[in-house]
């Protein structure tokens, strides 16, 4: 597999990213909420962002020959999953953060409770806006499963109640901050990327490369995060830096240092990329070339 120039990388990402975003504009419009209510939910909603797990779903669905347009509007509420999942982060009982893509985290800019229930709210309607996927029930049904249990107490949630439990404790082993941060931060990841094989109606052995290439991914990921909170900027981050270690949380470089973070996330971008070994064409060069670029992001 030939691998996708960064600039070419680059505008196909912006492109998708694109195709979110307009889909994000008008997917809250037939939900009749009370006006703060929904100003809050389109506030975290519209802040910006990557974009890069609906786009990871749209590139997986078009790689294993489903078409993007179709896949756009689950992709797109896989986004208001991860938006609630940030509002509720922020919240002074979980990460206490005000800060959130540069701007005032939700509850600072509206109050406490309309934080909690916009994010419950994204939460939820997400489903409603994953069923205007026009796919075969089996397929959509075995997405939504799958999203559901990224999300709730095996994935998302029990991931940051693990997070809280550890902060400002002795070090956990490596092996207890992979699988927090496998839940915390990969599940969700990986779920973009299987659902997009779902929707397109992968078999298993095409499902197992996806989830292969998504766990490494993810864990870059998260890696490259944790290594950011330390060595960037908060105008960069848009989010306030080294709160992480001021909260004393357990993060890769607290426990491998620096470098040898730096190292682990280098092998976790050679195994993602040679999960996708055995897939060809432009969507296969650009998760490739996405997994090199993501260890070397700056925000």
């Amino acid at each position: 597999m030939s691998m996708m120039s960064k600039s070419d990388m680059k505008e196909l990402l912006g492109e998708r990213a694109a195709m979110v975003e307009d889909f994000l504009r008008s997917c809250l419009n037939d939900i009749a909420a009370p006006p703060r209510l929904k100003e809050a939910m389109l506030y975290s909603l519209l802040a910006g962002g990557k974009r890069l797990r609906p786009v990871l779903c749209l590139t997986c669905a078009s790689m294993c020959g489903g078409a993007v347009e179709i896949v756009l509007p689950f992709a797109c509420a896989i986004e208001m999953i991860h938006t609630y999942s940030l509002i509720h982060d922020d919240l002074p009982a979980m990460d206490n953060d005000d800060l959130r893509r540069g701007k005032p985290s939700n509850h600072k800019a509206f109050d406490e409770a309309t934080a909690i229930l916009a994010g419950d709210a994204l939460l939820t309607d997400s489903f409603a806006v994953m069923c205007r996927t026009r796919v075969s029930a089996d397929r959509l049904v075995r997405a939504m499963a799958t999203i559901a249990s990224a999300a709730g107490a095996a994935g998302m949630a029990g991931g940051q109640q693990m997070d809280m439990e550890h902060t400002g404790g002795p070090p956990i082993t490596f092996e207890s901050l992979q699988r927090m941060h496998a839940m915390k931060t990969g599940a969700l990841i990986r779920a973009s990327c299987v659902c997009g094989a779902v929707l397109a109606g992968g078999d298993e052995i095409v499902l197992k490369a996806v989830d292969d290439f998504a766990a490494a991914f993810g864990m870059a990921f998260q890696i490259t995060d944790d290594i950011l909170d330390i060595t960037s900027d908060t105008t960069t981050l848009g989010k306030p830096v080294r709160s992480d270690v001021d909260k004393g949380k357990n993060t890769y470089p607290f426990l491998l240092g620096l470098e040898r973070s730096r190292e682990f996330a280098h092998e976790q971008v050679a195994a993602s990329k040679a999960a996708l070994s055995d897939f060809s064409g432009k969507d296969a060069e650009f998760l490739s070339a996405l997994a090199a670029h993501i260890i070397h992001r700056t925000f």
